[in-house]
C-alpha cells in the first residue's frame, strides 16, 4: 500500500471508475473498523460508524489534496465520524471491549504460559483504559497502538501541537495514576521486570 497506488486509485474514482473505490475500502476498512471499536466500543456501531466513514471519504474524495497520506485524511474523517456517533447516542450501552478486535487479531506461537501472560496484561490495561475519558483514550491509542505521529495526530483531532502534546502528557500521567490505583504491586513488579 503506497501513496502512489492510493494516489492512482482516487484519481480513478474522481474520473468516475467509481469501483475503483473498492480498492481503498479494502486497504482502510480494518484500519477504520478498529477506530471506531476503540472509541464506540461496541461492534455494531462500529460496522455503522465505518460505513458512514466510507460514504464520507466517497463523497469528499475531490477534496483530498494529497498534502498529507490517504490514511490520515481517512482516520481523521473516521475519528470525527466516531466522535459524532457518541454524542448522538450519549446514552447508549457500550460493553464491546477494545482488545476483543486489536488483539485476538495478532497471531503468535507464543507458548501456553506466555499468552495466559499476555492477555491478562491486556485485560489489565484495557480495564485500566477503560477509566480515561473518551478523549484521553483516543489519543493513547492514536499514539501507542496505532503508531501516529504527533503530526498526523494533529491532522486528526485537529488540535495545536502544544494542546495535543499536553493532552498526551496528561492522558500518560492519569494512565500510570489509575494503574497504580487498579494493579496489585506484586503484577506491576512482575512485568516490570521483562
Amino acid at each position: 500500500m503506497t501513496n502512489k497506488n492510493d494516489q492512482l486509485y482516487i484519481t480513478k474514482v474522481i474520473n468516475g471508475d467509481t469501483n475503483a473505490f473498492s480498492y481503498l475500502i479494502d486497504s482502510y476498512s480494518d484500519m477504520v473498523f478498529s477506530l471506531a471499536c476503540k472509541t464506540l466500543k461496541n461492534k455494531e456501531e462500529a460496522e455503522e460508524v465505518c460505513q458512514d466513514t466510507f460514504i464520507k471519504a466517497f463523497k469528499n474524495l475531490n477534496k483530498f489534496k494529497g498534502d498529507s497520506k490517504f490514511s490520515t485524511w481517512l482516520y481523521r474523517i473516521a475519528y470525527h465520524t466516531a466522535l459524532d456517533h457518541i454524542k448522538k447516542n450519549k446514552n447508549s450501552n457500550r460493553t464491546f471491549e477494545i482488545n476483543e478486535i486489536t488483539f485476538n487479531q495478532i497471531k503468535s506461537v507464543e507458548d501456553i504460559l506466555q499468552t495466559i501472560e499476555r492477555k491478562e496484561r491486556e485485560k489489565v490495561m484495557n480495564d485500566c483504559l477503560l477509566k480515561l475519558t473518551q478523549e484521553e483514550r483516543s489519543i493513547i491509542w492514536m499514539f501507542y497502538y496505532d503508531e501516529l505521529s504527533l503530526k498526523e495526530i494533529i491532522e486528526v483531532t485537529q488540535l495545536s501541537e502544544a494542546n495535543v502534546k499536553v493532552k498526551l502528557h496528561r492522558a500518560r500521567k492519569r494512565l500510570l495514576t489509575i494503574v497504580e490505583k487498579n494493579v496489585e504491586p506484586e503484577i506491576i513488579n512482575h512485568y516490570g521486570r521483562k
